[in-house]
């Protein structure tokens, strides 16, 4: 987790020291939230475009599998026959402003001349906006690094006041954000999105349903390729959802029929289920022996230091508090790194681990602080240039001898 993230908790952690006695404020209203027993039949109108995948692998499985018969068909219309070549998968993290980090190390892979092109990216959080860029490879580039050198901290978000934060849905507005992605993620992204989904790729982003407390994976891809007018807006409002972290940044509400009644569900941060992803382990058992045998090879870039992050904290609630979940998101980062590695070591994916090294000291002036951004945005474009070198398992894991 990012400084910058620290003091979002902050904020929301002493939003909860004001008295009870101003309850009588106005609150953000909603539509009901989707019965618990109908969570899964929930649906967009948009048709198969996100999966559940602590309920129900079964629909992501077979979007895999079908994602494979795209690129053969792809490929043979491109006069290649043969085998498949190697598949590669990128999993970016989150990690807020850390994310200049991710964006550096591909601009420096472009540069290296090794950098392939990726058969499925995923993203969560700082890394959901990271994503759709990296899919779309090199010619992105300097949009992407402008994102991440060029911002200040009032294209994110706008701080409420205290006490209208805390009876509103988030201390900040992220109306700035909003308008932010809605003039990068414009028709044409979105259209050479759903070019490379009709090859065979796959764009995925996840969410937290913070009424049914779970992980949203969606179809980018297959979002960007609808034809229904209102893609467009709920494909941003994904990125902009991922990105929110829950009583800092206010949820997104998305809406959703389910038994011919209209509901809406709140999606927020994905970094507070995950803080990186690859897909749900339990999809290969529904997959068996229809899995194409090819070389896989895994990047997975995590946008934070992994080392100790010393501080002399303060013997208060607040800060006591905000260091504890700190080391909760640092803890569950790693683990989420050894998930994906057990997965990787399953089903045969060559695993490869990038993150912030720990000689980088800066530190930031406030969130989204643009010249803390840039130094990181260049560590990271140096290193990937000088060719990235490539942690081969999760730390504090010791690698079989040969």
């Amino acid at each position: 987790m990012s400084r910058s993230v620290y003091s979002s908790l902050r904020l929301a952690l002493s939003s909860l020291l004001i008295p009870l006695s101003l309850s009588a404020c106005a609150t953000p209203q909603r539509l009901a939230a989707v019965p618990a027993s109908m969570t899964a039949q929930a649906d967009t109108g948009l048709g198969n475009i996100r999966f559940f995948p602590t309920r129900d692998t079964k629909a992501f499985a077979e979007e895999a599998m079908d994602s494979v018969r795209k690129e053969q068909a792809w490929l043979i219309s491109q006069g290649q026959t043969g085998p498949l070549p190697p598949a590669y998968f990128l999993a970016v993290s989150g990690g807020g402003h850390n994310g200049a980090f991710g964006a550096g190390l591909l601009k420096g892979w472009t540069a290296a001349g090794n950098r392939p092109q990726f058969k499925v990216v995923t993203g969560i959080s700082t890394g959901a906006l990271i994503a759709p860029f990296a899919f779309l490879g090199s010619a992105y580039d300097e949009q992407l690094a402008h994102v991440y050198t060029n911002i200040t901290q009032r294209d994110v978000f706008k701080k409420r006041g205290l006490i209208s934060g805390f009876f509103a849905d988030g201390l900040a507005d992220t109306a700035p954000l909003k308008h932010m992605v809605a003039q990068v993620v414009d028709r044409p992204m979105l259209d050479a999105i759903a070019a490379e989904y009709r090859k065979g790729r796959l764009l995925l982003v996840a969410t937290a349903e913070l009424d049914a407390l779970e992980p949203v994976i969606w179809n980018m891809t297959a979002i960007a390729a609808s034809q229904d007018p209102r893609a467009p807006e709920l494909f941003r409002n994904v990125l902009v959802a991922s990105a929110s972290i829950p009583g800092a940044f206010p949820p997104v509400m998305i809406d959703v029929t389910a038994g011919g009644q209209r509901y809406q569900e709140m999606h927020a941060d994905g970094g507070t289920i995950a803080q990186v992803f690859l897909y749900p382990p339990s999809a290969k058992g529904y997959i068996g022996d229809r899995l194409v045998e090819r070389k896989r090879v895994l990047y997975i870039i995590r946008n934070a230091r992994l080392d100790p992050d010393w501080q002399s904290i303060n013997r208060r609630t607040l800060p006591v508090a905000v260091r504890a979940i700190s080391s909760l998101t640092q803890t569950q980062g790693v683990g989420d790194l050894y998930r994906i590695y057990a997965t990787a070591q399953r089903d045969g994916l060559d695993y490869n681990l990038a993150y912030i090294p720990s000689s980088f000291q800066v530190v930031a002036k406030e969130e989204f602080d643009q010249a803390y951004m840039r130094q990181l945005y260049e560590v990271g474009r140096e290193m990937g240039a000088r060719g990235y070198p490539w942690e081969k398992v999760p730390p504090g894991f010791e690698a079989p001898a040969r």
